[in-house]
């Protein structure tokens, strides 16, 4: 790596630290922030990077960690609990924005067929990453809008991995419609069969023995080879990066070892996607817009206009109110960040020229622009519509109120205990043989450690309404209470210590309630002893409560 590559890349981590987080103050968020600061830093702004290309295919596999990532979220339980609004809205949006802005690109600007069957679909996905985020903002995420908005963007994700596969047949020269493209889709299935087969045989084996090892280490290794391997192997047998990468997510989406791997994965992601973005910045040139800005103005607008007006009356007839479905409308109406991916694999396979690709950027780049003042008024006709009930209710919008950190012979018995009580739970613990045997007796309990945010951000800590901490490690529980206590400070935290100094220790580090084991098995026997010697029940209880009540007053 020469010195040269370092400096662009510092100057590029520089220009992330300054242009993001002023973009997330002013509610623009963090994708925009990339592609201004890309554009800054590169050719078109000060010019202190002109070696694009390279940072370009650095970049690249922040779209390989992305793909993994929603495969990975794209449970198909998750699927199957939306299936009327994912597959039936999402699917009608998908295909009948995508054919009408084919159609228009073709007639109207004169872009060849093939080109216009990359740009239609391209232009119809609208900008997952920027969405939730304004949803998960606003606390909207489970609201009417926020969950036909979600619907909508995970059967857009998953349109992403065929049309990905697309690009390449498209690029083709000689492609026949009929034998050609039968023969590669056979040929894709057949590969992708082949690697479903391998890694649901391999993958968790391989995981639960890199989990026995307790080494976070060899854990990041071997989920960054995870990735990278099968990348490699699907763009070796003739398909893309990101589809094998895709693959290797949804084989792990129901794996015990899933939040784990997101946590591990999470920096590389978010750093490498930030990358991409900029270096999409870096690739785009002001002077298209400066040159021809009515034309660019024209083009976002009858973008936007256009996919509002598809999106708002099938709304409508998936049962949405009108003011609800048009909230979903113009949250969904930019252009997103897999539109800059299918532009970037179009543009390197010779399916767009220069310029189109240049003008398809600001396109891109400008609607998402735009997508805070849209969220803005999504919100308010949200917030007067009649709400109905929902049609469908995703597995993840009741996330279970109490989180279990540690499933060893406390744990589960807490975790018996809400069973019976009717009350879910969902458990985390690392040591992985237990996972395994407590999944296969019907537990919901995921390998991880606890001490990690991204875990537990993946785990759902943020719409928990309870977490108990029940390691045995007093350190390991210090670590847990102190994570918890930063990611959510007002969330209620249980806790349990050896003795007194162990509570008031857990209690300075956030814990809403610490127990003590030692107190709490003596005041058991005394209430025994108490029954024996003939005292009263209530009298027992009250000294009982009056000695507990003094004991953690003292801290």
């Amino acid at each position: 790596m020469t010195a040269n590559y370092i400096l662009d890349i510092v100057i590029l981590l520089a220009a992330a630290v300054i242009a993001v987080p002023l973009f997330r103050v002013v509610g623009f968020g963090a994708v925009p922030g990339f592609l201004i600061a890309g554009v800054a830093v590169g050719p078109s702004g000060l010019a202190l990077i002109d070696n694009v290309t390279e940072i370009g295919r650095l970049a690249e596999l922040g779209v390989v960690l992305l793909l993994f990532v929603i495969g990975i979220e794209l449970k198909p339980s998750r699927l199957w609990a939306m299936r009327r609004l994912v597959f039936g809205l999402g699917t009608l949006q998908v295909i009948s924005t995508g054919v009408l802005i084919t159609a228009a690109v073709h007639l109207l600007l004169d872009v060849t067929v093939r080109a216009a069957a990359v740009i239609g679909p391209a232009l119809a996905l609208s900008s997952t990453a920027f969405v939730l985020q304004i949803l998960s903002e606003r606390r909207a995420l489970h609201s009417e809008h926020g969950r036909a908005s979600l619907a909508v963007l995970l059967l857009q994700d998953l349109a992403v991995v065929p049309l990905l596969a697309l690009v390449p047949l498209l690029a083709t020269q000689h492609l026949s419609v009929g034998t050609d493209l039968a023969i590669a889709l056979v040929e894709a299935v057949v590969i992708l069969l082949a690697v479903v087969a391998g890694g649901r045989y391999l993958l968790q084996p391989l995981l639960h023995r890199v989990a026995q090892s307790r080494s976070k280490e060899i854990f990041t290794a071997v989920t960054v080879l995870l990735v990278l391997g099968s990348a490699l192997l699907t763009e070796h047998l003739g398909l893309s990066m990101a589809m094998g990468a895709f693959i290797a997510g949804l084989l792990i989406a129901d794996s015990p070892f899933r939040h784990e791997v997101v946590a591990e994965i999470e920096p590389f992601r978010g750093l490498l996607l930030g990358l991409f973005f900029m270096s999409m910045g870096m690739s785009l040139e002001i002077s298209q817009f400066v040159g021809q800005p009515f034309l660019t103005i024209g083009l976002v607008s009858a973008l936007i206009a256009v996919k509002f007006a598809v999106l708002w009356p099938l709304a409508m007839a998936f049962g949405l109110g009108a003011r609800t479905a048009a909230a979903v409308a113009l949250l969904l109406a930019q252009s997103g960040e897999f539109g800059l991916v299918l532009f970037a694999y179009a543009f390197e396979s010779a399916l767009l020229d220069t310029e189109l690709f240049q003008q398809l950027l600001v396109v891109v780049v400008l609607s998402m622009l735009l997508t805070p003042p849209l969220a803005y008024l999504a919100q308010q006709l949200a917030s007067t519509a009649i709400t109905r009930s929902p049609p469908d209710r995703p597995e993840e919008a009741a996330k279970a109120p109490v989180v279990l950190a540690g499933f060893g012979r406390v744990g589960r018995r807490i975790g018996e205990i809400f069973t019976s009580a009717g009350v879910p739970y969902v458990a985390i613990d690392q040591d992985s043989s237990l996972v395994l045997r407590q999944r296969a007796k019907g537990y919901r309990v995921f390998y991880g450690d606890g001490r990690k945010p991204d875990v537990l951000r993946s785990l759902g800590v943020a719409d928990a309404s309870l977490v108990i901490v029940t390691v045995n490690d007093f350190e390991a529980t210090e670590s847990i209470v102190a994570a918890l206590h930063r990611a959510q400070p007002d969330l209620t935290i249980l806790a349990r210590g050896h003795d007194a100094s162990q509570c008031q220790a857990l209690r300075k580090l956030g814990a809403s309630l610490a127990i003590s084991e030692n107190l709490e098995a003596s005041l058991d026997l005394a209430r025994e002893a108490l029954l024996h010697q003939l005292v009263g029940a209530d009298q027992t209880e009250e000294v009982l409560r009056r000695f507990r009540a003094d004991y953690y007053a003292n801290f």
